[in-house]
């Protein structure tokens, strides 16, 4: 079921958004070589708490970290730890949920480390690109397919693979809600939108394959041919006057974000 939520909700779900936000620029400014996902993980559960916040991702499902922390080949749900350490030239998904006043946060922006190759960086450029033509799309009466045949059309336009097996979700007072918000389909298809629906729209492109697989620690999705995987997501709300990115800054920046948005 579809919950709809009041211009009243909408903007208490602001204030979750934007700590979530707040805390992935938090993740962002740490990224660097040397530094492992654990260190990162502590750092934006800290940050959360002291806003008073709930880490989302925190024990959801048994996930063990506050982030999920996606290296290189993995594309989501990388569980931070000590043992990951950054190297220059990696690329590093991170995404962070926050809950506050009883409203969930989330998104995720890929990172680089030191420097990276010109390959990476046309992977994370593209996507997110798809990310901006993907909320472009979030208009009512439009459909959840043109919103996937946006980033599909995009991303395999410029040569790049668009995950199936993982896509965007509707978002609330729980993290994932109906309906499912897939990265790929057909336009005019799929569930209509309408004004007080909230989504979270999250491409996930590689840059090979598009196939992938759960490694045995249960959680941590790879590409199937090693290759490198990018993935942003924002939260959006479908209204009268068009998408509104709800994890927005309130008072920020605390750290720039590579490549804006």
């Amino acid at each position: 079921m579809i919950k709809i939520k009041t211009t009243q909700n909408i903007e208490e779900m602001k204030i979750a958004g934007s700590l979530s936000k707040a805390a992935l620029r938090r993740a962002g400014a740490l990224v660097r070589p040397g530094v492992s996902t654990a260190e990162i993980d502590a750092a934006v559960e800290s940050f959360i708490r002291l806003h008073r916040g709930v880490p989302t991702f925190k024990g959801y499902g048994g996930f063990p970290g506050s982030i999920c922390s996606s290296r290189n080949e993995e594309v989501v749900h990388g569980i931070p730890s000590p043992a990951v350490i950054l190297q220059e030239g990696d690329i590093i998904s991170i995404d962070t949920g926050a809950t506050k006043e009883g409203w969930v946060g989330d998104n995720a922006w890929t990172f680089y480390v030191g420097s990276v190759s010109d390959e990476a960086k046309a992977l994370c450029e593209c996507t997110r690109d798809c990310l901006i033509a993907g909320i472009e799309q979030a208009v009512p009466g439009n459909h959840v397919g043109d919103i996937g045949a946006a980033v599909q059309e995009l991303a395999e336009g410029n040569g790049y693979g668009v995950v199936r097996d993982y896509v965007g979700h509707g978002v609330g007072r729980v993290m994932h809600e109906e309906p499912s918000v897939p990265n790929y389909g057909h336009r005019g298809r799929g569930v209509k939108l309408q004004v007080g629906m909230v989504i979270a729209i999250e491409p996930m492109i590689t840059m090979g394959s598009w196939g992938t697989y759960t490694l045995p620690n249960r959680w941590t999705v790879v590409t199937d041919d090693g290759g490198f995987a990018a993935h942003y997501e924002n939260t959006i709300a479908i209204t009268k006057d068009g998408p509104v990115i709800l994890t927005e800054d309130s008072e920020g920046p605390w750290c720039p974000m590579q490549g804006g948005y």
